[in-house]
């Protein structure tokens, strides 16, 4: 018997296959040393940084609330300690944390080519399973233009416009008819609320807008909570909120289907048509998703950021009268003062543009933006592994004092030099950038700019404060403290701030954190001017 016979006797492979097996085995080792040290590589190039605590990183020191409106002390700290770019953990999630505005732009331009959109877990329970953050490519594209039909620059011009103006003079004159004022914020949702609802649902918003708002109420004041859904928590209720306000947006909508076809068209109009094509650009559960999201979107940072402009107005009287001059040569200019506005006309107001980018830079009313790597990113020296979050910070974008003289300053000339922020911009990304630009941002500064047209031209407002809470993102300003005239940043003098026409009756501070607040609230007192 031969050597050949015996091997195969016995068992033994013959030495081609030996040789096989040994050739896989190698291949395998060496992909397998390949992934390993590729793995070391990511970790040697991340940036520096901790991730805290197991399971809670720096989550509690991240949600801490602070009275600065201009970079939060976690960040503070970290950039201090690490530079513009770390990494950290919270709740339980590595991120990577840009504060340099060339890596923020970078990073908003790159959407769908090396990042996309992101949102945590519990924030995306709340805006359904199919939502406009889950929508990429033609169907992303598809969706934004079906919004624009109703909320782009030509709607705006046409229909809203004219919407607008008779919703804030009613709005208006009730906060006036009360003769103890007004709270501001919620005032200005609940205003913003059904001009939008009106328009993204029709003429049913008068209606039901009440049950409407309560729900989305309930949504607000559970956005930010711990997600524990058990009944009595606030993440609970917010659940119920917004289940809510679906079943009424389904309602709508069946009903819209049998009614047919409208001569004043909608958001919901839009859908309906849309999803009765044969290939529609869109699901049914996507666009009640997406009309929820609008609805909340719209009053919500709008109304923060009117009524941060208000507080930043009423502490710059200098600003404040040049913003009424600016409306009063417009009223002044036609044969009827209590014309309409027309396109052109607001078009022409452009100290109001730069007292709206003003107070948007200051506000920050979206403080974070997220996006996740589709793949592994090289930027500045570091790597941003596939998989991995990366939180944008606009205030590090907003107060950088290399583009921003005195950034803590409220300061609406400084535009007059600065090119106008259309879109989103390396330098200003108040509503977001690149293909994620808020789709809502010119319906969101016409809303502004309307508010400030009757504001200005109808009421009466602070021009020679007595006594005025100054804080200490303002400019130094000769203020009168106790008879004795001074030069200083003063921070939080008073509660209460009475002027010789408009009467602030309380509150008026503001806190930032993963949003802005005003713990205090910041109720006003309109009076009519004669």
């Amino acid at each position: 018997m031969d050597l050949k016979s015996l091997s195969i006797k016995m068992g033994v492979a013959p030495p081609f296959v030996v040789m096989g097996i040994t050739l896989v085995g190698i291949w395998l080792f060496q992909a397998l040393l390949k992934r390993i040290n590729r793995k070391w590589q990511r970790k040697a190039a991340l940036p520096p940084g901790s991730m805290g605590l197991p399971l809670l990183g720096e989550t509690f020191e991240f949600f801490a609330r602070s009275p600065s409106l201009d970079l939060l002390p976690f960040f503070k700290r970290r950039m201090e300690r690490y530079g513009p770019i770390f990494k950290t953990n919270l709740v339980g999630k590595d991120l990577i944390v840009s504060l340099d505005p060339e890596v923020n732009h970078f990073v908003l331009q790159q959407e769908e080519k090396a990042f996309h959109i992101w949102f945590p877990e519990s924030f995306m329970r709340l805006l359904g399973e199919e939502n406009i953050a889950k929508c990429y490519g033609s169907l992303h594209k598809n969706t934004r233009n079906l919004i624009r039909r109703v909320f782009g620059p030509e709607n705006l011009r046409l229909v809203l416009l004219h919407d607008m103006q008779g919703a804030v003079e009613k709005c208006l004159s009730s906060w006036h008819d009360s003769p103890s004022g007004v709270e501001l914020k919620p005032a200005l949702s609940s205003m913003i609320f059904g001009i939008a609802a009106k328009w993204m649902i029709g003429h049913e918003a008068s209606v039901l807008s009440g049950d409407l708002w309560k729900n989305f109420d309930a949504f607000n004041q559970g956005l930010l909570s711990f997600p524990i859904h058990i009944p009595g928590t606030a993440f609970y209720r917010c659940m119920q909120g917004r289940n809510n306000v679906m079943k009424t947006l389904k309602q709508v909508l069946d009903d819209r289907k049998k009614a047919g076809t409208r001569e004043r068209m909608d958001f919901i109009d839009v859908v309906v048509s849309e999803l009765s094509k044969e290939n529609p650009a869109l699901s049914e559960n996507l666009a009640l998703n997406v009309l929820f999201l609008l609805i909340f979107a719209s009053f919500e940072t709008t109304s923060s950021a009117l009524t941060a402009a208000v507080k930043f107005l009423l502490e710059n009287p200098k600003a404040l009268q040049e913003l009424e001059d600016e409306h009063q040569q417009i009223r002044k200019r036609r044969a009827d003062p209590d014309a309409e506005i027309t396109w052109e006309e607001y078009k022409s107001m452009k100290f109001t543009s730069h007292v709206i980018n003003e107070s948007l830079r200051l506000a920050n009313v979206a403080p974070v933006l997220f996006r996740k790597a589709i793949k592994d990113v090289q930027i500045k020296g570091y790597t941003i592994p596939e998989g991995w979050i990366v939180m944008i910070c606009p205030p590090a974008v907003h107060f950088n004092p290399t583009t921003y003289d005195d950034p803590s300053v409220f300061n609406p000339w400084r535009w007059k030099d600065l090119p106008e922020p259309v879109g989103g911009s390396k330098d200003f990304i108040a509503f977001g950038s690149g293909l994620r630009l808020c789709v809502g941002i010119d319906f969101a500064r016409l809303q502004m700019a309307m508010f400030f047209h009757f504001l200005v031209t109808k009421y009466r407002y602070c021009t020679k404060p007595n006594v005025v809470t100054f804080r200490s993102i303002f400019f130094n300003e000769k203020i009168i403290m106790h008879g004795t005239p001074q030069f200083m940043h003063v921070i939080n003098i008073v509660n209460v701030v009475f002027c010789d026409r408009l009467k602030v009756i309380s509150g008026g501070d503001m806190e930032c954190g993963p949003g802005l607040w005003f713990p205090n609230g910041f109720r006003i007192q309109l009076e009519l001017k004669k």
